[in-house]
Formats: C-alpha cells, structure tokens, sequence
C-alpha cells in the first residue's frame, strides 16, 4: 500500500514499521488516515482517536508520528510501558530513522 518511492524514505518506513507492527495502530494504516498521493497524514485525528488508548499505545502512536514529522515530541522514559514486542519494534523504527 505504501508507495514503492516512499519504501526507502526514513520517514515514512519508521511510521510504517511501527504502524504495521502494532496491533492497534494497524488497524489505522489506511486511506482515511495516511493520504499517500499527497504525502499527508491525519495527526490531530488520530491524536483525537488515541485519547482513550492505554500508556504504551499512545506512546507508540506518537513515537511513529515523531519519526515521521519530527514536530511531535516524545518522552523516551514512556518506553518503560511497552512489552518487549513493542520496545523492540520502536528500537528498530528509532534505528532506521536515526542509524546512520
């Protein structure tokens, strides 16, 4: 679904790491959200939407849009939530979009 263009991107692979490798954020990882012709993601819905989701699924939501956008912040210490699916997927997101 993801552009064969955007594939190598460090920005969109990091959103799309996390996104397909979360149960909850999977279900998110369409059109009504992520608008690939224009590039665009719906961030102020889904940040609406994750109001009543647990700690680590917020924190993952807003780890893929930090990755992406850079403009939303993240508190690494929240990574003290996920379970080790989830801490070992942000680890691999955070190093493809920051490994050099």
């Amino acid at each position: 679904m993801i552009p064969e263009e955007l594939v190598n991107d460090r920005y969109w692979y990091s959103l799309m790491l996390i996104f397909h490798g979360s149960k909850k954020l999977r279900s998110y990882w369409t059109n009504e959200y992520i608008d690939f012709k224009h590039r665009t993601i719906e961030v102020d819905r889904l940040k609406a939407i994750s109001k009543t989701w647990s700690k680590s699924e917020k924190f993952m939501l807003r780890l893929a849009l930090h990755l992406f956008n850079g403009r939303d912040k993240v508190d690494l210490g929240n990574m003290d939530y996920l379970d080790e699916h989830n801490t070992a997927l942000a680890l691999k997101a955070l190093n493809f979009r920051y490994g050099r």
